[in-house]
């Protein structure tokens, strides 16, 4: 039996609570299991020099763990340079976010997803994405409210889930301790209508047989489509266009 009961194909428990930080245009808290995550969502009226009069807006991402998130073995503050993993966690936020809106929606505006675990157990990354993309639709909102953008822009609802292989088995939604074991972590982004955003296949020590992989892409679509379920319900609540 693995953590909360629940069955291989099974999601750990999953809530959002939105406008978790009051004094930002978008922000969400996530709790997945036990991983935690806050999201905020800051704007700034200026594009990267590429972008410049191009009338495209710029989305763009930044993780960090806390430094108890992890428990007792402290995760240093990461300050001046960031390490490799976050960098390449962030990279894989961003680039999922420039994907759900048309970028000229913005104007020549950036927004900023700042991703912090404030308790990791498995899935960060894909945590990080689910409340990154609620906080973003909320900044959305924000520029309506605030007549900044004339109309809510059209949003492709996105969601990320972990799937490990053990042994023949495929487990949905890993936590730590079953991440440690697993002999392959898939970690797979994907939209409403279930197309593939991002895939990311990892293995340890043993080579995935492509009849595993299909099945566990198959499997973390299905799964993407209850978390989207849920980010539609709490986005409507919202006041957000779904």
């Amino acid at each position: 039996m693995r953590s909360e009961g629940r069955s291989a194909l099974e999601l750990r428990p999953i809530r959002f609570v939105p406008g978790y930080i009051r004094n930002v245009p978008g922000s969400a808290l996530v709790e997945q299991g036990h991983t935690r995550v806050v999201a905020t969502a800051t704007l700034e009226e200026k594009v990267p020099h590429f972008l410049k009069r191009s009338g495209r807006g710029w989305i763009t991402a930044e993780y960090a763990m806390l430094p108890g998130s992890a428990g007792n073995q402290r995760v240093a503050r990461e300050r001046a340079r960031i390490n490799n993993r976050s960098g390449e966690i962030q990279r894989f936020i961003g680039r999922a976010l420039r994907t759900v809106l048309e970028p000229t929606a913005l104007g020549e505006r950036t927004i900023t997803l700042d991703a912090d675990v404030i308790q990791a157990d498995g899935g960060t990354r894909c945590a990080s994405l689910n409340a990154a993309f609620l906080a973003l639709a909320l900044s959305l909102k924000f520029l309506v409210y605030e007549q900044l953008i004339a109309d809510f822009p059209a949003l492709r609802f996105i969601a990320a889930v972990s799937v490990g292989i053990l042994g023949q088995e495929i487990l949905a939604d890993l936590d730590y301790e079953e991440d440690t074991r697993a002999d392959s972590d898939i970690n797979i982004v994907s939209d409403a209508d279930g197309a593939l955003i991002e895939v990311q296949s990892f293995c340890e020590g043993r080579p995935l047989p492509r009849n595993l992989f299909q099945r566990a892409v198959t499997l973390g679509v299905e799964k993407n489509s209850e978390i989207i379920a849920l980010q539609r319900r709490i986005a409507g609540e919202a006041g957000i266009p779904v």
